[in-house]
């Protein structure tokens, strides 16, 4: 079998978690390959030599551009030493684009071959970039089914390898198990999904929060959960629910069950409302950005919906309120709605049944590993 080198670059939580999937799946399929990379702690864990962590960048934050510039820069140059020096049989690039896109031109530029995994989402906006995708990637796996197609039309070659969530979803249990797992005895229970990042997490969690008081004045049993997702500061949450009269249950290192568990989920938009769907939980997703950037959206989006099992199934099947109607109040009355209505759960979970079978069978590592590995 053939001795591999192989780059994976991911600058993001959800690149790495995806990442480290993909890299059991490569050892499997050639257990001679050597696999390199910039990502963080599950990366390492499947086997990856680290050299850039992905953290170190993720840590500067907005006021501190200039630092932040200055570490974007030192690790794609010393991604560059190493392609220059190694000359990697294969450079795969998961989402991230604003640094993907870069290290991919270098790549192209030492004549190695480029694997996408993950498509940036240019097909919302910035659909130009599409230009200098075809430019330096080989190939490229994506996971949402109408990408392929889009793809396709502009001369790329691409593969729709569905979705990784639909491998990290299936173990969960059945809702039931998940309250008694969890110790949740009362009912309905309201999970608060407010984003992954601090400063979703400080915009959004009192909206939810807010929502959740308010929908406890008419179920006055009702218990709150909220996942909260790795990396974020346990003490910085916590001190953000000390003005609630709600009490509210934390959750950490178990988001799948906390969101099975629940009767509905008050969702920031993102990856979670696709999580919330596959596992079938009825939701409302918020949204709202400052009003520059809401007028600019307005003015470059190209999808008719933002929150993704909207998108995917092309049809509003859950609520969006996006910027004046992201309120607790409006949040509260949607959530009412399915509570009170069984009828228009029930319809969130119908479709929710068609997303998942649009996403894919498992595997979705595995066939993006083959293609990889065909480029070798």
């Amino acid at each position: 079998m053939k001795r591999l080198r192989i780059l994976v670059s991911a600058g993001e939580a959800s690149g790495d978690l995806h990442g480290s999937r993909l890299v059991t799946a490569l050892r499997t399929r050639n257990p001679w390959v050597h696999i390199d990379a910039m990502g963080g702690p599950q990366l390492r864990a499947a086997g990856a030599h680290l050299l850039v962590d992905y953290r170190d960048l993720a840590l500067i934050g907005v006021r501190e551009v200039f630092s932040k510039v200055r570490l974007f820069y030192r690790a794609l140059r010393d991604l560059r030493r190493y392609l220059q020096r190694q000359r990697p049989h294969l450079v795969i690039l998961i989402d991230f684009p604003d640094f993907n896109f870069l290290l991919g031109r270098m790549a192209r530029s030492l004549g190695l071959k480029v694997f996408y995994y993950i498509s940036p989402q240019v097909w919302a906006w910035r659909s130009g970039r599409i230009r200098s995708l075809k430019r330096f990637v080989d190939a490229m796996a994506v996971i949402l089914p109408f990408e392929e197609a889009f793809y396709e039309q502009r001369g790329m070659t691409v593969r729709f390898v569905g979705h990784p969530l639909v491998d990290e979803v299936c173990g969960v249990e059945d809702a039931a198990t998940c309250r008694r797992f969890l110790g949740v005895h009362q009912e309905p229970v309201i999970c608060l999904l407010p984003g992954s990042r601090s400063g979703e997490i400080k915009t959004f969690l009192p909206i939810l929060v807010k929502a959740a008081e308010r929908v406890r004045q008419d179920f006055p049993s009702a218990e709150v959960v909220l996942p909260v997702a790795p990396g974020l500061d346990r003490h910085n949450v916590s001190a953000m629910l000390k003005g609630s009269s709600t009490p509210v249950r934390c959750v950490f290192q178990d988001t799948y069950r906390a969101i099975r568990a629940s009767q509905v989920a008050l969702a920031v938009s993102g990856t979670v409302t696709l999580e919330a769907a596959l596992l079938g939980t009825p939701l409302v997703v918020v949204y709202k950005v400052s009003t520059v950037e809401y007028h600019v959206a307005r003015h470059i989006l190209r999808v008719p919906y933002i929150a993704l099992p909207n998108l995917i199934v092309g049809r509003r099947v859950c609520p969006e309120l996006l910027q004046h109607e992201a309120e607790p109040e409006r949040l509260a009355q949607e959530a009412m709605l399915l509570l009170k209505h069984p009828e228009r759960a029930a319809e969130q979970r119908h479709w929710f049944g068609r997303l998942a079978d649009m996403l894919g069978k498992p595997g979705a590592a595995q066939r993006a590993a083959s293609m990889a590995l065909d480029l070798c």
